[in-house]
């Protein structure tokens, strides 16, 4: 056999041979079809309506937007959002540290049906809600005459707006912490009680530890519902400008009053909390899932 006739042999790596044909991968377009459905579902609901609001907040620049800001009923309705938050979110953190340890680390009759009164804020409508303060603190409400006699003002006043706020906002530090307490178990509350530490001290130096980023989660969570709850708050305030009016009430009365680029500045800074509670977020689901590796 001469050198042609070798050079002449298919050769083994030859692309006419179909046996030996790369093999493109299908594309999967049904991937593709949900991937780009749900983009363009984010757009229409979320990214399209975000960015709108930033637009309409800066289209005459930012000097106008800062004087929107340093306007008295707005910083009356921001103060009064600080104010609300600052009340309902330590103590529905309190409520929910006392919950969480209870049906955590209990078992008792009744478990079952607390689990569910903690998460009636999910299912009630914000609306309905309030609604049932007013029926409970109104003037024609069941309190409504010994809250009279005694000159105690909860609806349209400022305890009526607490009330809402902590309601819409009670389950999140329970719903958070609960899933900890049960996968820490309770070895190491055992253990240090037989060393003589009593129930303060092994709360403080061995379940504090153990659940803090959990706990700051669900920190994270109520603060942010606390601050833009419309809906509760809205029933039970009134929407008296510079008295019982909201961040959120505030945005939507300026609105109503074609007081547009007021209403997006505030808009606005509500958008930079949301996403200012998204990065906090991110990292502390990384530090708890940090934290759940080192344990394993």
């Amino acid at each position: 056999m001469t050198q042609s006739d070798v050079q002449n042999l298919p050769s083994l790596h030859s692309t006419s041979d179909p046996d030996n044909q790369k093999q493109t991968k299908p594309r999967n377009w049904t991937t593709i079809f949900l991937i780009g459905a749900a983009i363009l579902y984010l757009a229409l609901v979320i990214y399209i309506p975000a960015i709108n609001v930033f637009i309409e907040a800066f289209h005459k620049g930012v000097g106008p937007f800062l004087n929107n800001l340093t306007r008295p009923d707005f910083l009356n309705a921001a103060w009064l959002t600080v104010l609300l938050a600052l009340i309902s979110v330590p103590v529905n953190t309190v409520f929910g540290l006392c919950a969480a340890w209870a049906i955590a680390r209990k078992k008792f009759p009744g478990r079952t049906l607390l689990l569910s009164i903690i998460d009636l804020p999910f299912s009630i409508s914000p609306v309905v809600a309030g609604l049932m303060i007013v029926l409970l603190y109104g003037r024609n409400g069941w309190f409504g005459s010994i809250l009279e006699a005694n000159d105690i003002k909860v609806i349209f006043a400022l305890p009526g707006m607490i009330l809402a706020t902590a309601f819409v906002s009670m389950p999140f530090v329970a719903r958070e912490v609960i899933p900890v307490l049960e996968e820490m178990g309770s070895d190491q509350d055992e253990a240090a009680k037989t060393l003589g530490a009593n129930d303060w001290q092994i709360f403080w130096r061995v379940t504090l530890p153990g659940i803090r980023w959990g706990l700051l989660y669900g920190v994270l969570l109520t603060n942010a519902r606390a601050m833009g709850e419309f809906g509760a708050v809205s029933v039970v305030s009134g929407n008296i400008a510079r008295k019982t009016q909201s961040l959120p009430l505030y945005v939507e009365d300026a609105y109503k009053q074609y007081e547009t680029e007021a209403a997006f500045s505030a808009a606005v800074l509500l958008a930079f909390l949301a996403v200012l509670t998204l990065v906090l977020k991110e990292i502390l689901e990384r530090r708890t899932g940090g934290a759940k590796r080192r344990q394993h």
